[in-house]
């Protein structure tokens, strides 16, 4: 099975929430190789730019790209973000290999929109070093930095990042692991199961905002292109990995 972790970068500022999901990664790794992770960083990126006197700009839900936010792009995601990861799972035992985008050409992109800067949307796929990974038992850690073959970087949302990849790889499941117990209606309770048109319903009717509203799209791109569960979780449930690969309905589980 191939399963794609996405890790809210919430869940990794905090080192006794690190360690744990570390310990976890470790774990299922070891019965599960074929597993990636992809990780964001957005809570982090903010204090670091905020530190250094630059306002942070969000044009729906992309931070707005300067060169100077693109050098905090690859200081905070691509360095300490991705680096603190890979050190603690290191630590759990894993052979973790700390890449970006960039990497193999893993993630392609093209601008999403001029007046964003460089923020960049993924069109391409190199997903060979993956599998190369894998079959030797390292973990691939990825961080949300994508390129071009012109040499360019790009600021990457870490979710479409993670659906690139997935789609790509042909995952299995696709596990994005933030700081909410999953998808609620409009009577705000969790809703188990989530099919195609009733996530375009939550969408269409405005209950489906901001972040949530990024992952309903990315969870429906990955569907549609191959990958063949998606499922949004609590990450700070305890155990979240082991339950849900033991078919722990947590969270909310997306199909067709």
């Amino acid at each position: 099975m191939k399963i794609m972790v996405k890790l809210g970068g919430t869940l990794l500022d905090d080192p006794a929430s690190r360690a744990s999901l570390a310990t976890q990664l470790a774990a299922l790794n070891r019965t599960n190789p074929n597993t990636a992770v992809v990780h964001g960083g957005g809570k982090q990126m903010t204090r670091f730019l905020e530190e250094r006197g630059i306002a942070s700009n969000f044009v729906d839900g992309l931070r707005v790209s300067s060169s100077e936010v693109m050098d905090a792009v690859l200081k905070v995601f691509a360095g300490t973000v991705n680096h603190e990861l890979v050190a603690a799972l290191v630590a759990a035992g894993l052979d973790a290999v700390g890449l970006s985008g960039i990497d193999c050409a893993l993630t392609e992109c093209v601008v999403v929109n001029p007046a964003l800067g460089q923020v960049g949307r993924p069109v391409r796929a190199n997903v060979r070093i993956l599998d190369t990974l894998c079959k030797d038992h390292f973990l691939p850690v990825i961080a949300c930095v994508g390129g071009d073959r012109a040499g360019n970087v790009y600021n990457v949302n870490a979710d479409q990042m993670a659906t690139s990849l997935a789609s790509a790889w042909r995952a299995n499941r696709l596990l994005f692991l933030t700081d909410v117990e999953g998808v609620r209606g409009a009577d705000g309770q969790r809703i188990p199961v989530l099919r195609q048109n009733e996530a375009k319903q939550l969408i269409d009717t405005g209950i489906a905002t901001g972040g949530m509203l990024a992952k309903l799209r990315a969870a429906q791109f990955a569907l549609e292109n191959g990958v063949g569960e998606v499922r949004i979780v609590d990450g700070a449930t305890p155990d979240v990995l082991a339950r849900v690969q033991s078919g722990e309905a947590l969270g909310t589980t997306f199909l067709l």
